[in-house]
Parts: C-alpha cells; structure tokens; sequence
C-alpha cells in the first residue's frame, strides 16, 4: 500500500450511507476499484459481504465503516483520521467455502459464501439430507429444518442463532450446525476441519424441495450440494487495533 493510499469508496443506498460516500469523497477523493490501494465500504455486514462478492476477486484490502443495522465487519464510522486508520489497522485473512449445488432441472450453479452456506426446506415438509464428508457417509439422515456449514467470520451470525459454536478466527475450522433437526434428536452438529469436502445430498426433494444460499446467492430446488474451502481466494479485512475481528468473535463468547 502506498504512503497516501488510492481509496476506492463503495457505499449502500441508504440515506445515511450515500451521505458518508459524499464526505468521504469530498475529503480524500475517489479511485475506481481496480486502481485503488484499499476498498472502504460503507453500510452494513449485508452491503460487506456484497461488497466482497463483487470486489472480492481484486485481492483489495477491505477497511469497512459501519452505516448499517449490523456491523461485526465493520469498523466505527469516523469521518476524521481516516487514513491514519487505515496505516495504523490490523489485517484478517478469510477464506470462503466454494460452493457447487445441482438442481432438479440438471442446472450446476457455483457460488462463494465469506459467512455461511446453508440448507432449507422450501415448504411445510421437513428437509430429509445425507451428509458425507470426505467421499464418506457421516449421517445416513437428517431430518431437520436445514443446516448451516458456517465459517470462523460468520460463526457469530446465522450459525450462532441456530445454537452453533463462534468459532475462533485462523483455527483452520467450519461449523456444521442443524436447523430445528427432528432426528437424530441430540444431534448439535460438528466442528469440522476447513478443507473437508462436505456433500449434502437431498433424499426427497420431490416431496420435500429444499433450497440453499451461499450468503445472499439463493438457488431452489436442490438435489446435491457440496462445499470446501477455498484454495485460491482469499480476502484481507482491515480493523481498529482496538477492536480487531479476533477481539469480537472472542467477545461475544463473553455476553450475558
């Protein structure tokens, strides 16, 4: 990054959010993706992740500022001392799942997920799914609501209001989390090494169609799902030294 570095400014299109991108550019200027040094979003986890979806592939350093209903991936919006934040903040690296799911019309659609991908029934009919990991067949049948394959940075999000572990950042690990299962009954889930190969596999998806997200990428009527972690794609999100993305997922295994 360079001494003064090129800031290419995304924001959502609330109010609030277009409001802060005119400060912003008024002050420090404005730089096309491509060319700049750093990206700075400008909204809500929601307009994070999109933000990393469509920029994510540019291998940008991302310095969110939070203009949204929830910001676990932002930081504190400031429009002072702007690029002294910048210098001066510590890097997380994430890798996504790569996702590949195959629908009952024979279609093949590939989607990334920085948070998590997650099974759900389409109807009133509880999801019946297969679970292998590794080529190995783990659970012959879950009959549940869905499940989640989380990662370390979204393990506080959905996966957590499913009742699943926060997972500490940079541990190399996943969580596989049940929605509302039926049977096995005491299944929680499990807490699975990143590079493992998870298949999904939809036992009825006739009678019980089920759909899945990889974050806000929504494909219906599945029939096999399979998901690992990225080998070739990372991205670097830049935090307050004060409040760092480590400190946050270690904070919230603290609230009472």
């Amino acid at each position: 990054m360079t001494a003064t570095p090129r800031i290419a400014f995304v924001a959502s299109q609330t109010d609030v959010a277009q409001s802060a991108l005119a400060t912003l550019t008024a002050l420090h200027g404005q730089c096309e993706p491509e060319a700049a040094d750093v990206l700075v979003p400008l909204g809500g986890d929601g307009f994070m992740l999109q933000t990393l979806h469509r920029y994510g592939h540019l291998g940008k350093p991302v310095y969110g500022m939070k203009l949204g209903t929830v910001g676990f991936l932002m930081n504190q919006h400031r429009e002072d001392d702007l690029l002294a934040r910048i210098a001066r903040a510590e890097p997380a690296v994430l890798r996504p799942l790569e996702m590949q799911a195959e629908t009952e019309a024979g279609s093949t659609v590939t989607s990334l997920a920085y948070n998590e991908v997650s099974l759900l029934r389409q109807t009133r009919q509880a999801a019946h799914l297969r679970i292998d990991l590794n080529g190995t067949t783990r659970l012959e049948e879950l009959v549940a609501d869905g499940v989640i394959l989380s990662t370390a940075a979204g393990s506080t999000a959905y996966n957590f209001s499913a009742h699943g572990p926060i997972l500490p950042l940079g541990a190399g690990v996943v969580a596989l989390t049940p929605i509302a299962p039926f049977r096995p009954r005491r299944w929680r889930g499990a807490i699975l090494r990143a590079e493992t190969r998870v298949r999904f596999r939809v036992l009825d998806p006739y009678k019980r169609p089920v759909s899945v997200t990889a974050d806000s990428h929504e494909v219906r009527d599945v029939v096999e799902v399979t998901i690992h972690e990225s080998r070739e794609r990372t991205v670097t999100l830049l935090f307050d030294p004060e409040h760092n993305l480590e400190e946050r997922i270690l904070s919230e295994q603290f609230v009472v």
